[in-house]
């Protein structure tokens, strides 16, 4: 079998060169290094690995570098690896299209078999943020619709309840672009059609309403 081509992309040189180590004692070929998002991507496009591996936190934004990969270089499978436990750059990286997050303090014997099972159709989560994304669907499986002040229910479009899921926890329009990896003006285009829906003036009255709903 050919072996698989992986594309590693973190900031600091031992850590790729421990998981370089690593996945090619158990047969993986490591095609390219990049120690920032944009070099990530430049070599994504490049050298068409099977898969890529990014830091989440790298200079650029691994997350950032995750979507373009996608966008770009479709037929790589991308896989996060980090020491951040955040909900956020769990959720933004799993938006971005990474079939995997796996965090640092995994144990490095496994990483291979992590890694084989995302390229075989799977989805590489750590144990302990299962429970976070399963909460989270719960979460947004009750809230299916907001209850207007006429009783009427305002039908949101899925990515018009994470910018307003963004708004009630006090994110500026900057911090839910970055989150939901889209640009300023997406991000008020999105809210101006909350505002139209829910019949309400501003996000001060939106606030106020999400509080009575």
């Amino acid at each position: 079998m050919t072996a698989r081509r992986v594309l590693i992309a973190d900031d600091h040189p031992p850590m790729r060169a421990g998981v370089r180590s690593t996945l090619e004692d158990a047969g993986f070929t490591v095609c390219a290094e990049a120690a920032d998002a944009a070099g990530a991507v430049a070599l994504a496009v490049s050298e068409q690995p099977d898969l890529c591996l990014l830091d989440v936190h790298m200079p650029g934004s691994g997350i950032r570098a995750a979507a373009e990969i996608r966008d770009r270089v479709p037929g790589a499978a991308v896989v996060m690896l980090t020491v951040s436990r955040d909900d956020d750059d769990l959720f933004s990286a799993l938006k971005a299209g990474a079939l995997g997050y796996l965090l640092k303090d995994l144990d490095p014997e496994l990483l291979p078999g992590e890694l084989e099972a995302v390229l075989a159709g799977h989805v590489a989560l750590p144990r302990s943020l299962v429970a976070t994304l399963v909460g989270e669907f719960r979460r947004r499986d009750r809230r299916r619709g907001l209850r207007l002040r006429d009783g009427r229910e305002a039908r949101l479009t899925p990515r018009e309840w994470e910018v307003l899921e963004e708004l009630e926890a006090g994110s500026s329009t900057a911090e839910i672009a970055r989150r939901l990896v889209v640009n300023d003006v997406t991000v008020r285009t999105h809210v101006a059609s909350i505002l139209r829906k829910c019949r309400v003036a501003d996000r001060r009255e939106l606030l106020r309403l999400l509080e009575t709903s």
